[in-house]
């Protein structure tokens, strides 16, 4: 039954239908309030129906509750980078990383991070000393390395893995 409700639930997200995996996410807490999988589906929902603010509570108890778990982390990262707090995101996604050392969407996260952060750097010293070819150079450089992955920026896991026994591991996120 859990299987097949949330199996449901991440189609009708892959589909877009937001409102009715809501629903049905809401309800199976009702009665699984402490779910670690359904709890990170409603942090996804909230996520990619723009309700920021409820998708970083949900993935910041999810870190509280299970701290095994990098996907959380990892989300809540792309939201603060969202959001222009990259200090919050780059410790999110080295707690992700922390966690899970081969968790790849964290590196790769955590590097897009690191870039655009770069470019910021050169594009401010490239504005305080307009004459530095360097700090132009670079900046254009960084600007086009961050601009390769223009259509997703960062990458949320849309799943997590949970084993029956939070002490037991934990699993990448299915992508």
């Amino acid at each position: 039954m859990l299987a097949d409700t949330l199996a449901d639930v991440q189609r009708l997200i892959r589909r877009g239908q937001y409102p009715q995996a809501l629903t049905i996410i809401d309800s199976y807490l009702g009665t699984s309030p402490s779910d670690a999988q359904a709890r990170f589906l409603k942090g996804v929902i909230y996520s990619e129906t723009d309700k920021t603010d409820e998708a970083i509570a949900v993935f910041s108890k999810l870190t509280e509750d299970y701290p095994e778990f990098p996907e959380s982390y990892n989300n809540l990262a792309v939201l603060y980078a969202r959001q222009k707090q990259y200090e919050k995101a780059r410790m999110a996604l080295e707690m992700a990383i922390q966690t899970h050392p081969s968790y790849a969407t964290a590196h790769e996260n955590l590097g897009d991070l690191y870039a655009r952060l770069a470019n910021q750097s050169y594009a401010r010293a490239a504005q305080l000393d307009g004459a530095s070819k360097s700090a132009k150079t670079k900046e254009a450089l960084s600007r086009d390395l961050i601009a390769i992955p223009a259509k997703a920026p960062a990458k949320p896991a849309t799943a997590v893995q949970t084993p029956a026994d939070p002490a037991a591991g934990n699993k990448a996120a299915n992508q």
